[in-house]
């Protein structure tokens, strides 16, 4: 895979190597990606954050975000984990394609489910659930390194087979026993966790920092207890990625013309002519068009959805860190924030 050299050298897609493949369960993997010297400073990262790849399959192009595993602290490689989901066409290529020496297209580290506070002394209660442990345990090792807060982790699966980065876990538990506390919740011995589940782990603990990463129906149970609770909101943190394989596509009917703006997106080289209701972001026009642009969050931080403006004017609702300056300047913009202002004609990378 190579990156168009069109596209400016600050971005948004770098070539990066794979320097391991790590089998962490029956259907999750670690990707090592080796970072040259060159990009080590573009792609320093905060723990929680989360790298964009961009993969062809099936003569598609498609975009997915994986979240960062190691620590910035105490780790020198970049590790993002992919877990296997059903009829998921990225998760199942990493799983079964990709190898040692694969060159993958790798967006720099983005994302706002960050460690907060690391000089606070402030407890720390995490959620996870699934996968959703790849950002969690980033914050956990370097939480651990950084500052004396206490962390309690309330880590849910199918079986015990299903759980990732168990020996990892254990190890930083032996480490640190009275700082870190791992509290397993398998579906098949304990059932699903359930809002008075979440709220006896809470216990008293609620005036804590929370995170909560993992599968939609965790993540709402976890923050209905929080609310019961009356947990701060400002300390409530919550990581949601959903996969464009797990959502439908819009159906191919035209917003009504009267108030609309013409588009013209370029996607996988194609031009397709599409019309922006009033409002209304090119991402959604196009979605709603039939077209499938790459996308992720929808909130303006991971950076999968940008395309670049060759003509018109596009207005950005909102950017919280998805595309830097320099990258507006040269005519980036986030699709899923940008509404059309004039006719207007946007090209997502090749």
């Amino acid at each position: 895979m190579t990156v168009d050299q069109s596209i400016p050298s600050e971005g948004p897609y770098y070539s990066l190597r794979v320097a391991d493949v790590i089998r962490e369960t029956a259907d999750a993997c670690s990707l090592i990606l080796d970072v040259p010297d060159e990009l080590k400073s573009t792609f320093r990262y905060e723990a929680g954050q989360f790298l964009t790849f961009r993969m062809s399959v099936a003569g598609k192009r498609l975009v997915r975000c994986y979240s960062l595993a190691s620590s910035p602290v105490t780790e020198s490689v970049h590790k993002v984990t992919v877990k296997r989901v059903d009829e998921g066409r990225v998760s199942n290529q990493v799983n079964d394609a990709v190898e040692v020496g694969t060159v993958l297209d790798v967006m720099k580290p983005a994302g706002v489910f960050c460690l907060q506070g690391p000089a606070a002394e402030t407890p720390v209660v995490l959620f996870s659930g699934g996968s959703g442990i790849t950002p969690v345990i980033s914050i956990i090792k370097t939480a651990l390194a950084t500052t004396q807060r206490p962390l309690r982790l309330l880590y849910a699966n199918r079986d015990s087979g299903s759980i990732i980065f168990r020996a990892e876990l254990d190890a930083l538990v032996a480490a640190h026993p009275d700082r870190l506390q791992v509290e397993h919740s398998l579906d098949d011995r304990d059932g699903f966790v359930d809002i008075a589940r979440a709220k006896r782990f809470v216990g008293a603990t609620t005036d804590a920092d929370f995170y909560i990463c993992g599968p939609g129906p965790f993540m709402d149970v976890a923050e209905a207890a929080l609310a019961e609770l009356g947990a701060p909101a400002q300390q409530i943190f919550i990581e949601r990625f959903e996969s464009p394989d797990d959502l439908p596509l819009g159906e191919a009917t035209p917003a009504d013309a009267e108030g609309g703006i013409p588009v013209t997106v370029v996607l996988d080289g194609k031009s397709t002519e599409i019309i922006c209701g009033p409002g209304e972001s090119i991402l959604q026009a196009a979605r709603r068009a039939g077209l499938e642009p790459p996308f992720a969050c929808e909130e303006a931080y991971c950076g999968c959805c940008m395309a670049q403006v060759k003509e018109g004017e596009v207005e950005m609702t909102m950017n919280d860190g998805g595309i830097d300056q320099g990258q507006i300047d040269q005519g980036w913009v986030l699709t899923c924030q940008g509404v059309p202002k004039t006719a207007t004609k946007v090209e997502y990378p090749d």
